[in-house]
């Protein structure tokens, strides 16, 4: 019998054996690199002439990885070797898939801090980011697997009795399922998606973000190590403009799953929408989009360091990286100067250098990254207040690190006040009351996460009523969704809302029967 849930511990990289040992693993990847990553299709390892790089953040001259990049027909013979294993995949009872899914989630913790020491240098991410990246990797399989063992023992209810019939309603799955993951979560988010297409008796055909491919590779290692049959798990690298069109068109693909930015997101919607040649069914999608994500400061809530520290992190943890973000700090005038004077001042406590040393704020993940948030920043100087950052940060290593960066007095209206940035730039905004407060956090085409700070309990009832986001949290961090506690997606252009670590997350990837049988 398992025992109920429960969200996997960080570990404590305050501990000498802890930190040694993800030291160890940090230096002898540095000798390892680059390594070679394969396609994974039918069970085989295909190493490819044609290959990218996948290069570190914190150095560009280091070479992480060699990455096989698949072509049009690599992918076709994904596709199919899917859609030949879904028959048995989907037959085998849910115990059965369960209980490899729940032997995935042990060899994730053996493996942490090799994946931990990975994802340091392949996207950039601290140690407590990076732990916490394989932590919730680790809950998606503990999470769905108790969800899908609940779904099978529950016959839905709200069915009446009708005399001389026997009903049921129970759950079937799909069939092949495109999953197509974002770099920024490279192990959590890839993980989450695939184990619950895997564990409804899905079968998938995964592209990784071409940033990250390295780290996903560790999610199909695992799976094989534990046993997961030839063609139901496939994995192929390789440009999103050429196999990821072709992927998400194909008349066997049932079904996409995709994290990631507002535009590829809709392009996806749009793509699956159109029914092929061949094709037996409507696509179902599940997008999360990314977000403008607000944090409100009334003049109830209380001023100190725990709220400072709460809106630093929400917008430069991972160097902003996250759809859950802060990008847009409002608030009301007669406490403004006081909550900027200390967001910059606990800002400036952030200590900027490689991830791999544990630095607390580090690279951003590319050249093309770099150049857009820095181009973002030049437009904020002209619609706000340029109060700390704004400019590349130098550190003698030549990486993609930008200062973290706050512009005061900006418009609502505001280009950085409007569009996502995806990095360090954080936009002060006043109200001149609570109700614009509101107001202005809920003039975005996005609803993602946010965040309220407030006493006055009035306020917060009204601020949970009124906001249009998905993930609201009241006198905390908008950052740091945990499976099982707190369903990630969001409203408007933020996506399908689809409640990701949530009890309802895994019906996406199922479909009901209805059978009725006169008695």
């Amino acid at each position: 019998m398992l025992r109920p849930f429960q969200p996997e511990p960080y570990i404590d990289y305050t501990k000498e054996e802890n930190k040694n040992a993800l030291k160890n693993w940090i230096e002898r990847y540095k000798n390892e690199f680059p390594l070679r990553i394969p396609l994974f299709i039918d069970g085989k390892e295909i190493y490819k002439n044609e290959t990218f790089k996948s290069i570190s953040p914190n150095d560009r001259n280091l070479v992480v990885a060699e990455v096989s990049s698949a072509s049009v027909e690599d992918v076709e013979k994904a596709i199919n070797s899917a859609h030949r294993a879904f028959k048995s995949w989907a037959n085998l009872s849910v115990e059965e898939r369960v209980n490899l899914i729940l032997k995935a989630a042990k060899r994730l913790r053996e493996r942490r801090f090799e994946i931990v020491s990975l994802m340091s240098h392949e996207v950039s991410k601290n140690w407590l980011e990076a732990d916490a990246d394989i932590a919730e990797a680790i809950d998606f399989c503990e999470y769905y697997s108790r969800e899908m063992l609940d779904i099978q023992r529950h016959i839905k209810g709200g069915l009446y009795y009708l005399q001389n019939e026997h009903n049921t309603y129970f759950y079937i799955p799909l069939g092949v399922v495109a999953v197509i993951p974002p770099w920024n979560f490279p192990l959590a988010i890839l993980t989450g998606m695939t184990i619950a297409a895997l564990v409804t008796g899905n079968t998938v055909v995964l592209k990784p973000a071409s940033d990250a491919p390295a780290v996903g590779y560790k999610l199909i290692e695992v799976l094989k190590e534990v046993g997961i049959p030839d063609g139901v798990i496939n994995y192929v690298p390789g440009p999103g403009g050429i196999i990821g069109d072709y992927l998400v068109e194909h008349p066997l693909v049932r079904m996409i799953a995709f994290t990631g930015s507002k535009e590829v997101g809709s392009r996806i919607y749009e793509l699956a929408s159109k029914v092929r040649p061949n094709q037996k069914f409507l696509k179902r999608v599940i997008a999360e989009m990314g977000g403008k994500d607000p944090i409100i400061v009334d003049s109830s809530a209380k001023l100190d360091d725990y709220l400072y520290s709460q809106i630093v992190i929400s917008a430069f943890g991972f160097q902003g990286q996250k759809c859950s973000a802060a990008s847009r700090l409002i608030v009301v005038e007669d406490i403004y100067d006081e909550v900027i004077e200390g967001v910059v001042e606990y800002t400036k406590k952030l200590t900027i250098g490689p991830s791999t040393e544990n630095y607390n704020f580090n690279a951003v993940i590319n050249a093309g990254a770099e150049k857009k948030i820095l181009q973002y920043i030049e437009i904020g100087k002209s619609e706000g207040k340029l109060i700390l950052g704004g400019e590349k940060a130098n550190i003698g290593i030549d990486g993609f690190y930008v200062m973290p960066t706050i512009f005061k007095d900006v418009s609502p209206k505001a280009k950085i006040a409007q569009e996502e940035i995806f990095g360090p730039v954080l936009s002060i905004i006043k109200a001149k009351d609570f109700d614009e407060a509101i107001a202005i956090a809920n003039d975005s085409e996005y609803g993602l996460t946010g965040a309220v700070f407030a006493r006055d309990r009035y306020k917060i009832e009204k601020a949970k009523r009124e906001l249009m986001i998905g993930n609201l949290y009241i006198n905390r961090k908008c950052t740091g969704a945990i499976v099982g506690v707190h369903p990630f997606g969001g409203f408007n252009m933020s996506g399908t809302d689809a409640k990701a670590g949530g009890p309802d997350y895994l019906l996406y990837f199922l479909q009901g029967k209805s059978i009725s049988e006169v008695i």
